[in-house]
C-alpha cells in the first residue's frame, strides 16, 4: 500500500513538473516576426493592339501578388496593357477590352524606395479606377514612367513606390524597374517594349506594416 502511494505520488509530481514547464514555456512564447520576401517579376508581357494614335485594345495581363503569377480569373490585383496599369477596384475607366472590377483594390503612390516604405499609407491616400479616371496616373508626377519624345524610350521613374490594396483587402508594395525585355540598363530602339520587370513585397497578414 505504501509502495503504491509512493509510486502514485511520484507520478503526480512528474506530471506537475511537466505541466508547470509547459505553462512557463507557453507564457514565455513571443510572436515570431515574419520576414517578408522581396520578389522580382521579369518580362511580364503586356501586349496591346492598335498603332500609334489609334485606340488601344486587347486583353489586359492580370497579376496576383499572393500567387506571384499571371491569372485569368477575377482574383487579380493589378493588370497591364502597354503602358497602362489598372487596379481591381472601383469601376470601369472606359477602355476597350477592359476587365470588370470584382475586387476592393486601390493604390497609393509614395515617393521613396521599396525598402524604406515600412508602413501602409493612410486610407485617404488610396485611389481606385473610375470613369475616365486612372488610379495609376498616365501622366504627371505620379505617372510610373517618363517618355522621351526624341528617342521614344519609356523609362520607369525612380523613387516611385506603389502600395496596392489587393482585390481581397491585403497589401503589396511594388516598384517598376523596366518596360523592356530583359531590363536593359540603357534601352534603345531595338529593345523589345511592353515587358515589365518589377519588384514587390506582399503582406498577407492583417497588419499595417511591411
Amino acid at each position: 500500500m505504501k509502495n503504491r502511494f509512493t509510486t502514485n505520488f511520484f507520478k503526480l509530481s512528474i506530471l506537475a513538473v511537466v505541466l508547470f514547464t509547459a505553462s512557463c514555456n507557453k507564457d514565455n512564447d513571443t510572436p515570431v516576426a515574419v520576414v517578408l520576401e522581396t520578389k522580382t517579376v521579369s518580362n511580364l508581357a503586356a501586349p496591346q493592339t492598335g498603332a500609334q494614335g489609334q485606340l488601344a485594345g486587347g486583353a489586359f495581363t492580370k497579376f496576383s501578388f499572393s500567387e506571384n503569377a499571371i491569372v485569368t480569373n477575377d482574383n487579380w490585383d493589378i493588370a497591364f496593357r502597354g503602358t497602362t496599369i489598372i487596379v481591381n477596384g472601383g469601376t470601369l475607366i472606359g477602355l476597350a477590352d477592359e476587365p470588370a472590377r470584382k475586387g476592393t483594390g486601390a493604390v497609393s503612390i509614395v515617393s521613396g524606395t521599396l525598402g524604406a516604405i515600412t508602413t501602409i499609407p493612410a486610407a485617404g491616400t488610396f485611389a481606385q479606377d473610375g470613369a475616365k479616371t486612372y488610379a495609376f496616373p498616365t501622366s504627371g508626377d505620379n505617372a510610373w514612367y517618363d517618355y522621351n519624345s526624341t528617342t521614344h524610350i519609356i523609362s520607369a521613374k525612380a523613387g516611385k513606390v506603389f502600395v496596392v490594396k489587393t482585390h481581397n483587402g491585403k497589401y503589396a508594395k511594388f516598384e517598376i524597374l523596366s518596360y523592356y525585355k530583359d531590363a536593359p540598363a540603357t534601352p534603345d530602339a531595338n529593345s523589345v517594349s511592353r515587358n515589365f520587370t518589377f519588384k514587390f513585397v506582399y503582406q498577407g497578414s492583417n497588419t499595417t506594416n511591411f
